[in-house]
């Protein structure tokens, strides 16, 4: 199934049907899975976001049932037989990089998705892969470098201040003020912490100061992009980001909110950016806007946090500034799998809509 191609159809009706019932695959979570309290955080509500994105469905009238994404999933689906399905699940066991064994479960028992495929959710869990391609293809990063060990060779055109961030890890996990390298000393002594917790590669780059852009990217018949700087609550500090606090912590002062922001520029790298890492359905990527008025792409995330405003999730909150709600959200979602599945065949017109 190639996720990336979206059919339109030639039936008008079949762009306003919806399937008559949905699964939800969501993170299987345990604390034992992950290696640190901080890793935890960012999918302990797994379940409870998909029980509340279920409560949509309902109001669509559509059947929901949902799924955790461990050993019992390819039994379920197979008896369950869902229209379509919503992938949620940002790991497997506790590892993200497991994350695209869930669209390779759907391909086998050809049951329509929405999110990534196999090789998108692959490379979003690459970060390193990720600067490459968009480097050979000229959307703008930072200058960066991975780093396997604490003590690997030095790449001395990087300049101070860097940035350390875990390679296969998204949900700003362990992107703190102790993130912020200003010399090598303190550079190799986060390296070894990083490296030791975490058992994986660490991508070092050049620290951006200026404004913090995200982009969301919807498909439908087309794709189309919803931009939002980060206003920071706190913004007189020396290093002003967007840190594991003020996305993950209720009680965090460092909050920030978003305004529109608009630039055709950024529009077009952000599909580009969509179309290289072989996203497919939605995507966000978080971009920061230096004082000489230049982007650099510090983050793809192919499906990145789903779920309403009262989830406080990035994308339901941009896409409100444009007066798109969740319920559409959901439809334009849904609508793409069904459409794109039937095109393929994988469903026939009499499972789909609501006659």
């Amino acid at each position: 199934m190639n996720k990336r191609r979206k059919r339109k159809s030639s039936n008008g009706s079949l762009n306003r049907s919806l399937p008559k019932t949905v699964g939800i695959i969501y993170s299987d979570v345990k604390r034992e899975y992950f290696p640190t309290e901080v890793q935890y955080i960012t999918e302990k509500d797994a379940l409870h976001d998909a029980q509340v994105i279920s409560l949509y469905l309902k109001k669509l009238r559509i059947k929901t049932l949902l799924y955790p994404g461990n050993a019992t999933l390819t039994q379920k689906l197979r008896r369950d037989k869902p229209n379509a399905v919503l992938n949620l699940a940002g790991s497997v066991k506790g590892n993200e990089y497991l994350a695209s064994s869930i669209p390779a479960v759907l391909e086998l028992l050809e049951i329509p998705y929405t999110g990534a495929g196999i090789l998108g959710e692959s490379l979003s869990y690459n970060k390193f892969l990720v600067k490459k391609l968009l480097e050979q293809n000229g959307v703008p990063v930072p200058q960066y470098q991975l780093f396997n060990r604490p003590f690997d060779l030095f790449n001395p055109t990087l300049r101070f201040p860097l940035i350390s961030k875990l390679n296969e890890i998204h949900g700003s996990v362990e992107i703190t003020k102790d993130s912020i390298s200003e010399n090598e000393k303190h550079l190799r002594a986060r390296l070894k912490f990083l490296i030791k917790t975490y058992e994986q590669p660490v991508l070092v780059e050049e620290f951006i100061a200026g404004r913090e852009i995200t982009a969301i990217l919807l498909e439908g018949l087309n794709k189309k992009v919803y931009l939002a700087e980060r206003v920071f609550k706190k913004n007189n500090e020396k290093y002003v980001f967007a840190s594991f606090e003020n996305q993950w912590l209720k009680d965090s002062d460092e909050s920030f909110t978003y305004v529109k922001y608009r630039d055709k520029l950024l529009v077009e790298y952000v599909k580009k950016a969509f179309d290289i890492t072989r996203m497919s359905d939605y995507g966000k990527f978080d971009i920061r806007l230096d004082n000489s008025g230049r982007y650099f792409f510090l983050d793809c995330n192919s499906n990145p946090a789903f779920g309403p405003k009262e989830m406080d999730c990035a994308l339901a909150n941009i896409l409100d500034l444009f007066n798109i709600s969740f319920p559409n959200i959901l439809k334009r979602l849904l609508q793409n799998t069904i459409r794109d599945a039937i095109g393929k065949k994988l469903l026939p017109l009499t499972n789909n809509g609501r006659s």
